[in-house]
């Protein structure tokens, strides 16, 4: 349980597969964002037919509703929302850290407002992780400060020390919970920080190691405004520090050209909003013209598949013209359509990375299918 095994590495590139009680993810994947225990506008039967194995929900979200207390008396997330797969939440610091101007981070926690109703609420290292403890996750993520994309060393440099800090907090209350026997079995991951510095996430990442015997690492604070030269420089760096037995979870990182970049950099597995989102406003990906909004008067007759080569039930049942038509008419079949599309476009694309890495051959398709995508859509 919560075992990591590498099956084949090409370079830095991994492929593998992570245990959870809830079954086995091959590696590496992407996870779809379900943030209030939904992942907008499917169901759970059309998640786990795109091909994922594992699903992200929010924290802060299901703390302020329905309440992470009341998800534990219906039985725990999965219960709740029909998922019998592999769950992972975040602490929910992220979205706290975002409400600027009605929050207050201090070094036990962070005050906050609900963006709901204005009410006040305190999460502090204990208190995230008791919240996703009653939720039931197989993998919880430590509180954590994510410093702000363009921060100064001073800024980065703080922040990761009370997320230090705020990590043996968590690690202490994990272990007191395991202790009483009120918590499914659940994994602990830290979150690494250091923005783009390479010294404070190299010395980061060691002060973790030293904290404990982690099941699997979080990578933050590389999907909040930081050049990509700076991300892939920084994953790079972890990849030489990191353990190779346990998995690399990216957070906030799920645009398919980044997907592959960050494979290459040695990382397993992801997650973005960006499929679901992207959806809702007409764009789409596909594999011979890039990124494509379908809002676009050139698709008004266009009767061809949304991506020839893709395997999803919208690609297979309906064409562009009607695609657009949903879109421009904003019905939410079209909303639907198209995420169950974009999903399994980041599903289906890291089943090709783990073949390739398999095969020994991942280098050169990720060179030719970056050169494409990149090409078209820039045209």
């Amino acid at each position: 349980m919560f075992e990591y095994r590498l099956d084949s590495t090409e370079g830095a590139a991994r492929a593998g597969a992570f245990g959870t009680p809830h079954g086995e993810i091959p590696t590496p994947a992407f996870m779809p964002v379900g943030t209030s225990g939904t992942v907008k506008g499917l169901t759970t039967e059309e998640v786990a037919a795109l091909g994922a194995r594992m699903v992200l929900a929010n924290t802060y979200h299901l703390y302020l509703r329905p309440g992470h207390e009341l998800v534990r008396e219906l039985g725990g997330l999965h219960a709740f929302m029909r998922w019998d797969g592999p769950l992972l939440t975040d602490s929910g610091g992220y979205q706290v850290f975002s409400l600027a101007g009605i929050r207050r981070v201090h070094d036990d926690g962070v005050d906050f407002q609900s963006h709901i109703d204005g009410s006040t609420h305190a999460f502090t290292p204990e208190s995230v992780v008791e919240i996703q403890r009653a939720l039931g996750a197989d993998v919880i993520m430590a509180f954590d400060e994510c410093p702000p994309g363009g921060c100064d060393r001073a800024t980065a440099e703080s922040a990761g020390t009370r997320t230090l800090a705020w990590l043996e907090r968590c690690r202490d209350r994990f272990a007191r919970i395991d202790g009483e026997g009120k918590a499914p079995p659940q994994a602990l991951f830290p979150v690494l920080q250091g923005n783009v510095f390479d010294d404070l996430r190299e010395q980061h990442a060691r002060r973790v190691m030293d904290l404990g015997d982690w099941k699997g690492f979080g990578i933050g604070g590389l999907s909040v405004g930081e050049s990509k030269e700076d991300m892939w420089r920084i994953l790079e760096l972890l990849d030489g520090i990191l353990p190779a037995d346990r998995p690399r979870y990216l957070m906030g990182v799920g645009y398919p050209d980044d997907l592959l970049e960050a494979i290459a950099c040695g990382c397993d597995l992801f997650d973005c909003v960006a499929p679901t989102r992207n959806a809702r406003h007409g764009t789409a990906w596909t594999s011979e013209e890039g990124q494509v909004n379908l809002k676009a008067a050139r698709f008004r007759e266009d009767t061809r598949a949304l991506d020839p080569g893709c395997d999803c039930y919208a690609c297979a049942r309906y064409d562009r013209a009607y695609l657009r038509h949903l879109v421009v008419a904003t019905e939410w079949l079209g909303m639907r359509l198209l995420s169950i599309h974009n999903l399994r476009f980041l599903v289906r694309l890291g089943e090709e990375a783990r073949r390739r890495i398999g095969e020994g051959t991942f280098e050169s398709w990720r060179r030719d299918w970056l050169e494409r995508y990149r090409n078209e859509r820039s045209e």
